[in-house]
């Protein structure tokens, strides 16, 4: 805990208006805070490896990593060569978010450098990142698994470009960009009204086999086209947010009842040409779903699998019976207060859609004697 410490101290020595301390500053500030907290010789480290710290640069990578946040993590990685190096190689998740100027030069100048990545976010108040700031993202950050884009209104081009598709450069550097993203496992353009289109969406399909969760609210410009090409390409889909999309039809859902069988939460709030259709296909598929795992996998709760979140808010073309069939095939699915995880708001023929919950307790109560 004393080196923790001794080292959070460092730190903000160099954080804190003091960024053009040399080497020797270094290390006259590591002198003075060693000996200033009982140390004299070195401080040793715990477990057994005999590592000693006698000098700033000796700090372990791990532990360099545990006392950097966001903000700090850039100018400690300018510190040294070491400390660049321990950075660059052990940094793996990075929030960008709370850059309110100039986010696109700051992800040109760490994209290239802190290449491990596995999380970057980069959510904006107002649209800061263009094309070049994610193209430099899938080029250098290979095994990027999470990625928060939204809001990002400028990046109109960025997300084909990324993905290496519609290209106008030679096959082998299309080929590169393709490899680029393929790790991605959540991806969130909420609100990324230019880069989320149906031909970005192709992208994603064709590249991104292995993603999760997708948040493509509010992104107006999406169509029946590029959802099926998500459901098509990407059948390990968990998560995937249509709310205010306004284009899709009962063959976005058709397709994705079809072909992503392991997606558990769908929000298609505010996606009025929805009908009854769509919904009495992902009830059909729940059925076909129980006896294809059940065949497939003896020992597993067919319960585990299916839909637990669907938002229909806003969905006024959907009928009672329709919507009962989607409750009735998914037990997770509830209306009952307290566990509300099928949102009906806005729909006002839909008050009679009732949960397995509100079904028992009508009958618990009806089993009660009489009072007197």
């Amino acid at each position: 805990m004393w080196v923790l410490r001794l080292t959070q101290d460092l730190v903000f020595n160099i954080m804190v208006g003091r960024e053009g301390l040399g080497s020797e500053d270094l290390d006259s500030c590591f002198e003075k805070l060693l000996f200033g907290g009982g140390g004299i010789g070195g401080v040793k480290m715990r477990g057994g490896g005999g590592g000693v710290i006698t000098e700033w640069k000796d700090i372990p990578m791990e532990l360099l990593l545990r006392i950097v946040d966001d903000r700090t993590v850039i100018v400690a990685s300018g510190v040294c060569t070491g400390w660049r190096d321990a950075i660059c190689l052990g940094l793996t998740h990075l929030s960008l978010s709370w850059c309110k100027n100039d986010m696109n030069n700051l992800v040109l100048s760490l994209a290239p450098k802190f290449t491990k990545l596995q999380t970057l976010i980069l959510r904006q108040d107002k649209p800061q990142l263009q094309d070049n700031a994610v193209e430099t993202i899938a080029n250098c950050c290979h095994d990027l698994q999470d990625l928060d884009l939204s809001k990002s209104f400028n990046a109109y081009r960025s997300l084909s470009l990324c993905l290496g598709s519609w290209l106008s450069k030679s096959f082998k550097t299309q080929h590169q960009w393709v490899f680029c993203l393929q790790k991605l496992k959540y991806l969130n353009l909420c609100g990324c009204v230019k880069a989320a289109s149906d031909k970005a969406l192709k992208a994603i399909g064709c590249n991104c086999s292995q993603l999760q969760s997708l948040n493509l609210g509010w992104c107006e410009n999406v169509g029946d086209v590029g959802v099926k090409s998500l459901a098509y390409g990407c059948p390990d889909l968990r998560a995937l947010d249509l709310c205010g999309c306004v284009l899709i039809t009962d063959d976005s859902v058709i397709a994705l009842a079809n072909n992503c069988l392991h997606l558990r939460s769908l929000d298609l709030y505010y996606c009025r040409n929805i009908t009854d259709k769509a919904m009495y296909s992902l009830a059909r598929r729940r059925m076909t779903n129980k006896r294809e795992m059940w065949e497939s996998v003896k020992n597993r709760c067919v319960e585990e699998e299916g839909l637990i979140n669907l938002n229909i808010s806003q969905c006024t073309a959907l009928t009672p019976p329709a919507v009962q069939a989607v409750c009735d095939s998914f037990p997770a699915l509830h209306t009952c207060p307290g566990r509300h995880s099928l949102i009906i708001s806005g729909c006002l023929n839909l008050t009679s859609v009732h949960c397995a919950c509100a079904f028992q307790a009508h009958r618990a109560a009806s089993a009660l004697p009489p009072t007197h």
